[in-house]
């Protein structure tokens, strides 16, 4: 994964993956026997590869942006997946000639994937997820908003049933989000580890390794709130949030007492 290019940087791409991609059709004549000319072509087709991969290495970061907009956090393997097959779609299909930048292609076709690995883990139809995406869109529209089921059916032009249907549903999708065997998936979630109940050594050390966030790292971790709600609680964006989360995990995981503290959390 690199850093983005700008629009001049991949624009400056597009004619050497055009002379390479038609190099390829090229040496695909078999009425080619002019060695020179077949040299030519093979450097400009290896030209054309090499900027097409680095096309798709600049672009891979959409991939874990739109994974992380949906809540998940990135290392789902699925998600992931489906992210960066929807990159390279995207990259097979791409035709510099019609004006439209990469990176605005390629976010079309990765999310169109990662919405279907989506759909396809929680087992929604297409009706239920097109009613999630939007109800979703509305949400991230007004982030300090909490909508209630009649706005919401106003909104999206539903019946108040189906406003009701598409918040449940959004809930269920959010309560199955940063799902992984690494200080997470720790407690059922119907029965929250009490914090009196957990040694003195465990509460001291997340103290510690979280700082001010270790409320919001214990709620979340057995998910007896959720991001929505502990970031509305906090008074910040769902995605600040996460990445507050996400970053007391990696603590976590990197802390001396990390196997002693993964020990203990798979007791639970």
């Amino acid at each position: 994964m690199l850093a983005p290019l700008d629009v001049d940087e991949e624009r400056r791409l597009y004619p050497v993956i055009q002379r390479g991609r038609e190099a390829a059709v090229a040496l695909a004549d078999e009425n080619l026997v002019d060695v020179v000319a077949r040299r030519r072509l093979l450097r400009q087709r290896q030209a054309g590869q090499e900027a097409e991969s680095l096309l798709l290495r600049a672009t891979c970061g959409l991939v874990r942006i739109r994974v992380l907009e949906r809540g998940y956090r990135f290392g789902n393997e699925d998600l992931e997946a489906a992210g960066i097959e929807g990159l390279v779609n995207a990259l097979r299909r791409f035709d510099p000639d019609k004006g439209t930048r990469f990176s605005t292609y390629a976010n079309y076709w990765i999310m169109k994937l990662v919405n279907q690995a989506i759909q396809q883990q929680v087992g929604l139809s297409d009706t239920e997820m097109r009613l999630i995406l939007q109800l979703q869109k509305l949400e991230r529209a007004n982030p300090a908003k909490r909508f209630t089921k009649r706005e919401v059916a106003q909104a999206l032009s539903i019946s108040p049933t189906k406003a009701t249907e598409a918040i449940q549903m959004s809930r269920e999708l959010t309560s199955r989000r940063f799902e992984s065997s690494d200080f997470e998936n720790v407690a059922d979630v119907n029965q929250p580890a009490d914090l009196g109940d957990a040694p003195s050594w465990v509460i001291d050390e997340l103290r510690r390794i979280c700082g001010k966030d270790f409320d919001s790292f214990w709620q979340f971790t057995f998910r007896t709130m959720s991001v929505e709600e502990i970031a509305r609680a906090q008074g910040i964006s769902r995605q600040g949030m996460s990445k507050r989360i996400e970053r007391c995990r990696r603590a976590v995981r990197e802390s001396p007492e990390a196997a002693r503290l993964q020990e203990w959390f798979d007791r639970q």
